[in-house]
């Protein structure tokens, strides 16, 4: 009974707030739009967004996107809106508040624990690379977002959206099932509304896989086109940051600020001369018509039902002109399975162990070694679910010399990429590659843990190549997205391909906060 007057109140709660709130699904372009015409400033938009995430996030259902709000984000909006009156206007992101994933630095009043209680109190340096160049184009960096903790690297047995620090982030479209993670804040902040747009950051899986169960737009970028500097890093050969928004329109604006070259990673240094970081420019009407694209059915764990779902995609894909070449399965994607989670262990020592040496001081943890006895001194607060032997495994692992971690890494190398995404492409003459992206969401279970409906991730991944996911269909009420990917470079042909085939499905729908999927029954 206790329970039943929970869900009711929750119910008549959210539909009030709802139904009042004045910018539901708002576009960058509308707001800077309104904001030019002086009918909001950016002090006005903060602030309702602060008012959203006390309403939504903070009680109501309670969705624990936002681990921590900024509170110089108003001082920080007024100073943009003074900017503009003076005449001077940055770019697109002038005056927009942006949510970023609390595994990205920020030398400011907030914390950048990646979810952890052990990085508590540790004060960044300096503001990572992204971080900057957001502020340089005037974005307002509204808060941080919760996610599944460090990257959901701790454990096999972990649960999506869950942290310590942050507790467990919920589906706004369902409050019992998982919003996946790890960027599982960012999504659902992003589709509850209770921003513009955010950023999250991938390994294998962590910007798309929130996206497509959230029901929003999440680019994983080419490797190297975006800086990693000041974030807590998995793995080096994996790791990027990359925008997640309800448009892709919104999200290639997004990429547009945070691409480009830096000193503080050797990666972005592959960025190609004279590539245009013009993403949202390059998005041209008919993207899709004439284009031949590949569609691919696994091996990716998918429910067989999933395939109406990829069929109807098609069908639209169709319809906007593409030519479809059918291939069947991802060839040897069963091969990788462990030699990736090997290269991702040694690269997480190498690099969680540099990244805490330079906190300094202030940090109560210097190396893995120390989270992982961190751990176990908390583990009431750290460990009541599950554990994390997956730590335990990295710290064993030797350096990236060792012949156990090379000869992984090219077989990863040699399946997703050389022998993968590339021969695909080729052999075929195809501009992009499309699969369902994953399933739908699945109940929250922190006793045995995720329960994964399915997912396309890996190749794009491993490879280091871009992919882009954009809703596609509702399934018993809940999300699922398709995935554009192809080779290095291609964001761009990529983000175009996918802003048509949004314009064709217009699958995304607005989140009500249900207690739970009704099934009729």
């Amino acid at each position: 009974m206790k329970i039943r007057g929970w869900f009711v109140l929750t119910l008549v709660f959210v539909t009030v707030a709802h139904a009042a709130f004045p910018l539901a699904e708002a576009t960058i372009d509308e707001l800077q739009a309104r904001m030019q015409a002086g009918t909001l400033t950016s002090r006005e938009l903060t602030a309702i967004y602060l008012e959203r995430i006390a309403a939504i996030d903070q009680v109501g259902p309670a969705l624990r996107a936002v681990i921590e709000v900024n509170p110089d984000a108003l001082v920080m909006a007024e100073a943009l809106d003074a900017e503009r009156k003076a005449g001077h206007v940055r770019g697109p992101l002038h005056g927009i508040p942006v949510l970023i994933k609390d595994n990205i630095a920020t030398a400011d009043r907030m914390e950048t624990t990646a979810g952890s209680l052990a990085l508590v109190g540790a004060r960044a340096p300096r503001d990572a690379a992204i971080v900057t160049r957001l502020r340089a184009a005037g974005a307002v960096i509204l808060g941080k977002t919760n996610l599944s903790e460090w990257a959901n690297i701790r454990s096999t047995t972990s649960t999506s959206g869950w942290s310590g620090r942050g507790g467990q982030t919920l589906n706004p479209y369902a409050l019992n099932r998982s919003p996946s993670g790890s960027s599982s804040g960012s999504a659902a902040a992003v589709a509850a509304n209770l921003c513009v747009v955010a950023v999250g950051t991938e390994t294998d899986g962590s910007i798309v896989s929130p996206a497509s169960t959230c029901g929003i737009v999440g680019v994983k970028p080419t490797v190297g086109l975006v800086s990693r500097a000041g974030i807590i890093p998995i793995a080096a050969s994996q790791d990027t940051a990359g925008p997640m928004t309800r448009t892709v329109r919104d999200a290639a604006i997004v990429l547009g600020v945070l691409a480009g070259a830096d000193e503080r990673d050797t990666a972005t240094k592959a960025i190609p001369v004279g590539l245009s970081f013009d993403f949202a420019g390059a998005m041209k009407l008919g993207a899709l018509r004439g284009a031949r694209i590949g569609v691919l059915h696994g091996p990716f764990g998918l429910h067989p039902r999933m395939e109406k779902v990829l069929d109807a995609a098609v069908v639209t894909m169709k319809a906007a002109g593409v030519e479809i070449v059918d291939l069947g399965e991802f060839p040897n994607l069963g091969q990788i399975s462990e030699p990736e989670l090997e290269v991702l262990l040694y690269e997480l020592k190498d690099g969680l162990n540099t990244y805490l040496a330079g906190l300094g001081s202030g940090a109560s943890v210097k190396t893995l070694a120390e989270v992982i006895v961190f751990n176990e001194r908390h583990r009431a607060q750290e460990m009541p679910f599950f554990a994390q032997e997956l730590f335990i495994r990295s710290e064993a692992k030797g350096p990236l010399t060792e012949p156990g971690y090379l000869v992984a890494r090219a077989l990863c190398l040699k399946v997703a990429r050389t022998e993968g995404i590339d021969v695909l492409l080729a052999q075929h003459k195809l501009d992009a590659l499309v699969s369902l992206t994953g399933g739908p969401a699945w109940l929250i279970d922190p006793v045995s843990g995720d329960t994964y409906t399915g997912g396309s991730s890996t190749p794009a991944a491993v490879a280091g190549y871009p992919s882009v996911t954009v809703p596609a269909a509702m399934v018993f009420g809940l999300p699922v997205g398709v995935s554009f990917f192809a080779g290095a470079w291609s964001d761009a042909r990529l983000l175009a391909m996918a802003a048509d085939f949004e314009q064709h499905a217009k699958a995304r729908r607005e989140p009500t906060f249900l207690p739970t999927i009704d099934l009729g029954r």
